[in-house]
């Protein structure tokens, strides 16, 4: 992976700093912390083992409960969970900072190469997982401590799904999703890369090769825009990918147009920002309120310097010997019927000049896997119990296949937490089987 300018927006706490914050903690009973995170990390433990010096305890507390614990520090809105439920969370006081702590006790272990889990006394019983990111680790992660072989079926060349590939370096290294990853190989994780079911691999062989499969294959590209000369339009996804790969974006040039208003949308905004873009503008057919950004995302990208237009819709590319020269738009509005569905003003149509269009309206669903493992979803979307068992026996789902859109963003603790849950259940049916 090649170098990315600007440093990580997130700052790091000196010795004193991390003595401080540590020192701070009330250990509540029934902490509401602890309550508030989706994983339930035991946040007034991990704390005190700071506070005590013991960062291996800590980070194993924290990695107990969460297997991307390391990510999440770094990714997690902590104002809407673990830091918004702290009770120094008033207007006199502030929240203990647990998102940097975390990240401090993890990061120790991380650089320390410090060896935390091991794998549990063989039981004879084989998973397969498909997809390697954060749901199919945590998955695989908690499997191979029950004593489970796990082979994970990923499409790409490396594991970490879009903690590695989808989200921006200065929020989230590829050196932090990738050491999450090696922990789960080290425990003897079998890996395939390049491995798409449906496709490559014959979910019958799945089927009748292990006793159990967990599918946890996240979603596919952004889809079309449906608009003349889309062609020219880039999938905010591969610019991510692409640009924390290499470090660059070529032929990117001064004026970035970025369609769509969730997290992803951000990361290209701030990505094109800071690989050079001077105008950088993400467009949305909405309103702010309807955003579907974190707030934390959202106050990040103004800061940045990145500009916002509300209420108008992407209308036609437009081109000239194959390089981009502007974006059509028509401005929208609300019904006034109070209806969801947006209304076209006519003759409304303007033209953005600019080099770039990056579309970032959410991902497609990965319907040849789904399918071609005959379990019961709704227009891609997986359908789980409370326990991540799908209509077909032997067959669980967790993370991004099972979200719905427009639902909620799906978080990487949430997509942990789905993780966790789907092994518990691998590992009763397996010892029920």
């Amino acid at each position: 992976m090649a170098d990315f300018p600007g440093k990580p927006i997130q700052k790091e706490l000196s010795p004193l700093e991390v003595s401080i914050e540590a020192n701070r903690c009330l250990y509540c009973y029934d902490a509401p912390c602890t309550n508030a995170c989706p994983t339930h990390i035991d946040v007034p433990r991990f704390i005190a083992q700071i506070a005590d010096g013991n960062l291996k305890g800590s980070a194993r507390t924290i990695l107990e409960a969460n297997a991307m614990g390391a990510s999440c520090a770094r990714v997690c809105p902590v104002e809407h969970l673990c830091e918004g439920a702290c009770v120094y969370n008033t207007e006199s006081d502030t929240p203990i900072r647990i998102g940097d702590l975390q990240r401090y006790a993890t990061d120790s272990a991380r650089e320390g190469n410090v060896k935390i889990f091991t794998a549990g006394t063989p039981t004879g019983k084989r998973v397969a997982i498909v997809g390697g990111g954060p749901a199919g680790l945590a998955a695989a992660r908690d499997l191979l401590r029950y004593g489970h072989a796990v082979t994970i079926f990923e499409s790409h060349d490396r594991l970490g799904g879009l903690n590695t590939y989808g989200i921006v370096p200065f929020r989230l290294s590829t050196d932090v999703a990738l050491w999450e990853a090696q922990q789960v190989v080290e425990l003897g994780c079998e890996v395939r890369t390049n491995a798409r079911v449906g496709e490559n691999v014959a979910p019958a062989t799945l089927v009748a090769e292990y006793d159990a499969v967990v599918l946890a294959c996240g979603m596919g590209d952004v889809p079309k825009l449906g608009i003349p000369g889309e062609e020219h339009v880039w999938d905010a996804l591969e610019f991510i990918e692409r640009a924390k790969t290499t470090g660059a974006a070529p032929g990117l040039g001064n004026r970035v147009a970025v369609i769509g208003a969730g997290n992803t949308a951000i990361d290209a905004l701030t990505c094109s920002k800071r690989l050079g873009a001077e105008r950088v503008t993400m467009y949305y057919r909405r309103g702010e309120k309807q955003m579907s950004a974190y707030q934390f995302e959202y106050d990040f990208a103004k800061e940045e310097g990145i500009e916002f237009r509300f209420f108008c819709a992407p209308k036609r590319v437009l081109a000239d010997a194959g390089a981009v020269v502007g974006l059509e738009l028509v401005r929208t509005r609300g019904s006034n019927n109070g209806s969801p569905r947006l209304e076209i003003i006519e003759g409304s149509e303007f033209v953005e000049p600019c080099d770039t269009i990056i579309s970032a309206i959410g991902q497609s669903r990965l319907l040849n896997s789904i399918d071609a493992l005959g379990v019961e979803h709704d227009g891609g979307v997986v359908r789980v119990d409370d326990a991540m068992r799908t209509s077909r026996a032997g067959v669980f789902a967790a993370g991004d296949c099972i979200f719905a859109k427009g639902e909620r963003e799906a978080m990487v603790v949430e997509a942990a937490q789905q993780g966790k849950l789907a092994a518990a259940s691998v590992n009763e049916y397996l010892g029920s089987g």
